[in-house]
């Protein structure tokens, strides 16, 4: 089982990662930082519906303060979903602010609800981390779903992705009759070859979720990550591949029950396929993303020592031992693969 044992270290962006940002609109001067949301006075545990501690906290900021903090959360929203246009919050207004003091970043989430019919949409404010963004970048480049977030200076703003958490999917979904298993089991060897293929790190079932799509006739899913926090970071690589986290048993369980060798390799086929052609419409914004990733050392060497001769090996091609950097060892990951 893959554990990572410590917390990652949080990297600042470079120069050479915010002329990207900047280049590609995902740079803009919003109108507050992560660390004045850090002004509150006081909070309370925030607890589900079933009476469970979330280990998330409901903040509460001062009379003098509270007016000036909430319009600017629904300045940020307006810039995150309608281009800057505040005319779509003029019915909107901050439901709560929820802070997580365990994470990485410490993010806050920002609940946001629609006065007129009661319906509720999140987003989230964290201390940015090149890490993370190289791979909210990735992820938009390379898979199948598109990702809208913000920076500004050392503060990243990140959408909800929506969907059923893996861990609450595998409890209480995964053996329902409605299921399909092969359908499920096919988006899991995907997403499995799409996390190995760009490096990222620790996808246990906590860290992504299923997305379900009813049909005419079928229901589709798809796995989507939400945390990104250990892009190319680890030395060791079945830390990048979940097929070896054992929050992930029930549904290697079910692909052992439903699936081939032959179908397996076949579907990591086409979502190689797939990476491909995403990467010839993106080919441009690919290569200035790698120009800033590439030197930024967003690991240490002790690690990318460990990985390079992992995928080496892995891969029987000594062009891994060439890379310097984990930006090097995602260009080889692609480029060992035919994929660029």
């Amino acid at each position: 089982m893959p554990l990572i044992s410590k917390k990652k270290p949080v990297y600042r962006i470079g120069d050479a990662l915010r002329d990207y940002l900047v280049q590609y609109s995902r740079e803009l001067a919003l109108p507050i930082q992560y660390s004045d949301l850090l002004r509150y006075d006081n909070s309370i545990s925030l607890y589900d519906r079933s009476g469970h501690d979330t280990l998330w906290e409901t903040v509460f900021y001062p009379a003098s303060d509270v007016d000036e903090i909430l319009l600017a959360l629904k300045t940020i929203y307006a810039e995150l979903k309608a281009d800057g246009d505040m005319s779509v919050t003029g019915h909107l207004t901050i439901d709560r602010v929820d802070l997580c003091t365990y994470g990485n970043t410490k993010p806050f989430r920002i609940r946001v609800r629609n006065q007129v019919n009661d319906n509720f949409d999140y987003f989230y404010i964290k201390r940015a981390d090149a890490s993370r963004v190289y791979g909210l970048e990735l992820e938009h480049i390379l898979s199948p779903n598109r990702i809208s977030y913000l920076t500004s200076s050392q503060t990243l703003i990140e959408e909800h992705i929506a969907g059923i958490p893996g861990d609450g999917f595998f409890d209480r979904d995964l053996y329902d009759p409605a299921t399909n298993p092969i359908r499920l089991c096919k988006e899991f060897v995907k997403f499995n070859e799409r996390c190995f293929v760009r490096l990222l790190g620790d996808m246990h079932s906590s860290n992504f979720v299923v997305d379900v799509t009813p049909d005419f006739d079928e229901v589709y899913y798809r796995i989507r990550a939400i945390d990104f926090d250990q892009q190319s970071y680890e030395g060791r690589k079945s830390v990048y591949l979940p097929q070896y986290y054992i929050q992930n048993r029930p549904i290697i369980e079910l692909g052992m029950k439903y699936m081939t060798p032959e179908s397996v390799r076949q579907y990591q086929i086409e979502e190689r396929s797939l990476i491909a052609g995403r990467l010839r419409v993106e080919k441009t914004r690919f290569n200035d993303l790698m120009t800033a990733m590439r030197p930024d050392p967003i690991s240490t060497p002790e690690n990318v020592g460990q990985l390079r001769e992992s995928l080496a090996r892995h891969h029987r091609s000594r062009e891994f031992l060439r890379a310097q950097t984990m930006g090097d060892l995602v260009w080889t990951s692609l480029e060992v693969g035919g994929l660029h």
